[in-house]
């Protein structure tokens, strides 16, 4: 019996390698850029992440019409992020797109695959150093082929962590992340470090790059695809409390090891933001 899970995957590269190609020929026509605003001044969306994802739904949806979908564009644009037990596509055509609008190098595909609710494999590809980063549950992590290993380092003062400061700019909303990342500098740490996509930043971790990524605030289809990869490379994946990771809740830490991420946990101040899914947090 062939693996049809394995398919799934095959083609979820493709069509980011594809996607990928799309964004850097996009980023070679300078001043052609339409930039327009979501949720903030800071977040912003672009005619090439609507592209994007259209060409890479379009894709899968030809391949496998009874999958069902959850897209940033797509939720943007008024579609529910329900996550069921039904195969499902969790796509962001373009993490990093502030990075994109400004030409900072570091943009990605993210493309999470989850069934019966618990994710399967994600491919993250960053487009502009061609590097394709996948990982299926149970089989192993890998950047352009090559195996993953996080760090291991269990000691929080020898870490090198990775956050974002976000897009929201609601004064009170900056004061809490900067609190946050005050209270991690002052462990001490060796340093903090913002590459501004979030599934590169847990990449990151994933190649031991860095030794933890914490963010409140992000989405499913920033976290999907990469936190596979992490957990495939020996990490581990939680909530900023320390508990169960959850996809829908917007925030996470991932981390080289369990003491390191719960260390991060213990000096975090969480702070509220709507769930992916509508329901309420208990």
């Amino acid at each position: 019996m062939s693996d049809v899970w394995e398919e799934c995957m095959e083609h979820g590269v493709a069509a980011a390698r594809k996607a990928g190609q799309v964004v850097r020929e996009a980023l070679k026509h300078e001043g052609c850029m339409s930039v327009m605003l979501k949720s903030s001044p800071a977040d912003l969306v672009t005619e090439t992440d609507q592209k994007v994802e259209s060409m890479i739904m379009s894709s899968i949806k030809e391949k496998f019409p009874t999958h069902s979908f959850i897209g940033e564009e797509s939720v943007a644009a008024g579609e529910s992020s329900i996550l069921t037990d039904n195969p499902t596509w969790i796509i962001d055509p373009i993490d990093g797109t502030t990075n994109f609008v400004h030409r900072f190098p570091f943009v990605a595909v993210s493309i999470g695959f989850a069934v019966k609710k618990e994710l399967e494999f994600g491919v993250v590809y960053s487009c502009m150093e061609d590097k394709m980063y996948t990982a299926r549950k149970g089989k192993g992590a890998f950047c352009n082929g090559v195996p993953l290993k996080v760090s291991g380092q269990e000691d929080i003062t020898k870490s090198l962590i990775i956050t974002e400061l976000g897009s929201n700019r609601n004064p009170d909303t900056v004061k809490r992340v900067l609190a946050n990342m005050d209270r991690l500098l002052c462990i001490p740490i060796h340093g903090i470090r913002a590459v501004g996509t979030a599934a590169v930043n847990m990449c990151l971790v994933a190649t031991g790059g860095a030794d933890a990524y914490y963010e409140i605030g992000i989405h499913c289809w920033d976290m999907a695809a990469a936190a596979v990869i992490v957990t495939e490379a020996g990490g581990v994946v939680m909530d900023v409390t320390g508990g169960p990771f959850d996809l829908m809740s917007r925030r996470l830490i991932t981390a080289s090891s369990r003491a390191i991420g719960e260390r991060i946990a213990k000096e975090l101040q969480a702070f509220p933001c709507e769930r992916d899914d509508g329901k309420k947090d208990d």
